[in-house]
């Protein structure tokens, strides 16, 4: 069964596009390689923040195979599943397999508000087509299915089903799993404002946002949490708390997309429906991004 170790930063990567809706790979290449050198451990292609809803299939498997051919196997390369349908589900996660992608990160049905037994059976369905690693989104917050301590009881019957990106925003839930499965399910935070204490708390890794923007500080972090060195890490997290709140807000796209823009990273390009953003809350957005880059830390030397 493939595995993969679950640890460091991954970065939930935003989609790039021209200004004409089209993929941007340049800018897309140009942002994975940043990065990369700053050390994140992992990436994922077509999240939630990479506007899964508006991207097809086959511009997820060219977004990967762009990363492949420049990259090579620098880090695992993650497709994210977001379908109504378990059919749908099923098909992405087996052309991401064939297409070389090395783990998968999958939400609950859309759409439908399944119940318990129904989302078991779609995870464990998309799990039983598959050999690739997978990754529990569980996000009740925005997605309003919560996948239980009981539900993972069952769901980890399942060798490939190996861990959780957990958004509760419940800071306790970390523990709650640990408690429950021990090292068997790999806990990776996903809410950015409280990524330091589920760090710190015990989680294995961090699936970020504001990282499209700010890869070494994110990575900083991560390294100091489970380096011990605590305080280092919290002078870091309270300068970039203003920012990692831009992540748990309705228009978290435009806004990391703005940051990303303003840190050489990105451009602010979106699909519709989205739009960028626009009068006073572009400039609110723009102002705290600026107060952000005044303050930017200077980063521990040994951290490589």
């Amino acid at each position: 069964m493939k595995s993969l170790p679950w640890t460091g930063v991954y970065p939930a990567v935003t989609t790039k596009f021209t200004k004409e809706g089209q993929l941007d790979l340049e800018t897309f290449i140009h942002n994975i390689n940043a990065q990369i050198d700053a050390g994140v451990e992992g990436i994922i292609i077509g999240g939630s923040l990479g506007e899964s809803s508006t991207i097809y299939h086959d511009e997820r498997i060219v977004m990967l195979a762009a990363v492949m051919d420049t990259f090579k196997k620098k880090v695992p390369v993650l497709i994210n599943i977001a379908e109504s349908s378990t059919r749908n589900a099923i098909a992405l996660a087996q052309r991401a397999e064939y297409a070389g992608a090395d783990g998968l990160m999958v939400l609950p049905p859309l759409l439908y508000k399944a119940n318990d037994a129904e989302v078991v059976a779609f995870f464990n369905d998309v799990a039983a087509n598959t050999s690739l690693p997978i990754l529990v989104y569980n996000n009740p917050v925005d997605y309003k299915i919560e996948v239980t301590a009981a539900m993972f009881d069952v769901l980890l019957k399942k060798d490939n089903i190996q861990a959780v990106k957990e958004s509760t925003r419940d800071l306790a839930n970390v523990t709650r799993l640990i408690n429950s499965f021990g090292d068997r399910l790999k806990i990776l935070t996903g809410v950015d404002t409280i990524a330091t204490e589920s760090l710190i708390m015990g989680a294995h890794g961090w699936v970020a946002g504001l990282v499209n923007a700010f890869p070494a500080e994110t990575v900083a972090i991560y390294k100091l949490v489970k380096a011990g060195r605590i305080e280092e890490a919290r002078v870091i997290h309270r300068w970039f708390l203003p920012l990692l709140e831009l992540d748990i807000n309705a228009q978290l796209v435009q806004n990391i997309k703005l940051a990303e823009s303003m840190t050489g990273l990105g451009t602010e390009y979106v699909r519709a429906p989205r739009q960028m953003l626009s009068g006073a809350e572009r400039e609110r957005v723009k102002n705290i991004i600026h107060e952000g880059l005044n303050a930017r830390p200077i980063l521990p030397a040994d951290l490589s």
